[in-house]
């Protein structure tokens, strides 16, 4: 599998351009326009923050006459109202700390909730070839890490930005009103701290990124996995999916510690910075104390507001590492975010009262990559009720084809028209509602069989449910699991066999009632008894419907009102399927090599003398 390079390995991380400044001033702009709807929340979370950081300021300042009038000069009655004021003054922090955390994780979360839902939605509504390009663990990994990662970021800057911000205002005011030329000398000392974190944020960001693409590798592989357990243990991969496993843990171990080198390596900054400043303190204000420049309450009481400025100037500093983390989620998510679903609904909308079924593909190319046509110059007409046979080799363009018509993709040339109206301009909800699918590939969701059957019309009764599954011979045994319709088939419907799964889908297209059906090879996991039983309801079904039939089962068209032979993206042979074999053409020849090879594989006589009915 073709992985991307993360980014941290290429070296040093790169210098800031303009251009990624401007970038990251954007990004940052959105994330703080996902605050606006809850600005009550966070105003009160930033009036508890203000409230919390005067407080520990408070702290800082009484120790002066605490020490200087209560123990020095031994006042007793200054002592009560200084121990309850002391006691206010922790009560009203435990309180204000409560507020500001609750406050500020509501709207983190909410945050997390609303982008996340708005993301999977308008991941959802992309095209498949969005779905082709883009791998589902890194999906996943956009919906579920990146999103967590904002959150992070968000409340951890905010919070910072807020209350630690306040937190060293009112202690900085602490430290000029008892020592202002060493306050000052303390300011001049933080760029030596704050130089350095800056480049330990641009190198965090770019392991923050990488990380988010090993994580994605890594979900894609459990995927693939967990999904394939089947073919994985079948051909004896059990032991090298392990190990590409442990290969993509590894580098996801050896990134988080390269992130926590960094981040250790910017706290040991601070502690060195912070030690040297320490040590000044107690040296220049011991210093003053002893030679009576200096009272020893103010000199704890500026050591004691030193010491609590410590940690909120530290996570200060920690708030680039956080917004660069954050900034390099938000660029992944806005990047999904951005990208419009290539099919989406016409400006103006139509729909039609009565869908007759008539469709027609007019002049069609239609390519999954450039320069790869997939089809080209398709023209085909299917009348309302009748039964379209698509047949061809593999790849020939059959299921492009019919990808077409519910708008799974839009044709790079020419247009689709259902009952005369190009489907471009029909409403899209209305024109697949008009269509019903039943795919080789069978989705089933981890859900009760009764829901499953009724995916595409929630609200049918359990009467019309059952009715469905007798058409589509299910009814037996869905009755025969241990609670009927009411048991969950599991994963991918995976309590079910191949053909339980199909019928149960062709269940679901029954219900569904649309006046067009797609069946693209939706027998192929039958046995030859249920296919016998399933085709009579396929037949009473298809028989007031316009259906178009997939087939590489050749006998499956025996029923379709025509044939067409779709092959390197072209129709190269269209009429009645007896026209056809008598004309001895490209159908002849498909037909006549599938009765060879299914005589051969039974032991038959073999292929059959021309003019003989195949």
């Amino acid at each position: 599998m073709a992985k991307e390079t993360p980014p941290e390995r290429a070296g040093r991380p790169p210098k800031p351009t303009a251009a990624s400044k401007a970038l990251d001033r954007a990004d940052a702009l959105r994330l703080l326009a996902l605050l606006r709807p809850h600005r009550l929340k966070l105003v009160l979370a930033m009036l508890s923050m203000t409230l919390t950081a005067a407080s520990t300021a408070g702290m800082a300042w009484l120790v002066k006459p605490l020490l200087d009038y209560v123990f020095v000069d031994r006042d007793l009655a200054l002592l009560n109202g200084l121990t309850l004021l002391v006691f206010l003054v922790y009560g009203a922090t435990g309180v204000f700390s409560f507020f500001q955390s609750y406050f500020m994780n509501k709207v983190g979360y909410t945050i997390v909730n609303d982008l996340r839902v708005k993301l999977y939605a308008h991941v959802e509504r992309q095209s498949l070839r969005f779905f082709h390009q883009h791998s589902s663990g890194e999906l996943i990994s956009r919906v579920v890490n990146d999103v967590s990662l904002i959150q992070s970021s968000v409340t951890q800057v905010v919070t910072g930005l807020v209350m630690d911000s306040c937190k060293v205002a009112g202690l900085l005011f602490v430290l000029f009103s008892r020592e202002p030329l060493l306050a000052f000398l303390g300011i001049l000392a933080l760029p030596f701290a704050v130089l350095p974190i800056a480049r330990f944020g641009r190198r965090l960001r770019l392991l923050a990124t990488g990380g988010q693409l090993i994580m994605g590798s890594l979900i894609s592989v459990l995927t693939e996995t967990f999904q394939g357990a089947r073919m994985v243990q079948s051909h004896n991969m059990t032991e090298k999916e392990i190990a590409r496993f442990a290969v993509e843990c590894r580098e996801n171990v050896d990134n988080l510690m390269r992130a926590v080198t960094v981040k250790s390596l910017s706290s040991s900054v601070m502690e060195i910075v912070g030690g040297v400043c320490v040590a000044a303190v107690v040296w220049y204000g011991g210093s003053a104390v002893i030679l009576g420049d200096s009272t020893p309450g103010t000199f704890f009481s500026f050591l004691t507001a030193i010491l609590l400025l410590y940690e909120p100037l530290k996570r200060l500093t920690r708030i680039h590492n956080e917004a660069q983390q954050g900034l390099s989620a938000a660029r992944r998510v806005f990047a999904t975010l951005d990208e419009p679903p290539s099919i989406q609904n016409p400006p103006e909308p139509v729909t039609l009262a009565k869908v007759r079924g008539e469709i027609e593909f007019r002049q069609v190319s239609f390519a999954y990559e450039p320069g790869r046509p997939a089809l080209q110059d398709v023209n085909l007409k299917i009348g309302p009720g009748e039964t379209l046979a698509l047949v061809g080799p593999s790849g020939g363009g059959k299921t492009s084809l019919a990808n077409l018509l519910p708008r799974f993709y839009d044709p790079d040339r020419g247009e689709v028209l259902l009952d005369g109206v190009p489907i471009a301009r029909l409403d899209l909800p209305f024109l697949r509602s008009q269509i019903a699918l039943v795919s080789q590939e069978v989705t089933l969701f981890n859900d009760t069989a009764r829901n499953n059957i009724a995916y595409g019309k929630p609200e049918a009764t359990d009467e019309e449910v059952r009715r469905a599954a007798r058409d589509a011979l299910a009814h037996d045994f869905i009755m025969a699991l241990p609670e009927g319709y009411s048991e969950n088939i599991g994963e991918k419907g995976g309590k079910l066999s191949g053909g339980q799964r199909q019928r149960i889908a062709i269940a679901r297209a029954i219900l569904k009632d649309s006046p067009i059906l797609i069946l693209d090879e939706a027998t192929s996991s039958l046995d030859a008894e249920s296919e016998k039983y399933v085709q009579m309801a396929l037949e009473n079904l298809m028989s007031r419907r316009t259906t178009l039939l997939i087939a590489h089962r050749l006998s499956t068209t025996d029923k379709a009102t025509r044939v067409a032979v779709v092959k390197g993206g072209r129709v190269v042979e269209e009429g009645e399927r007896a026209a056809l074999l008598r004309a001895k053409g490209e159908y002849y020849r498909m037909r006549r090599a599938q009765f060879w090879e299914t005589e051969a594989e039974s032991g038959g006589a073999g292929a059959p003398e021309p003019g003989e009915d195949i």
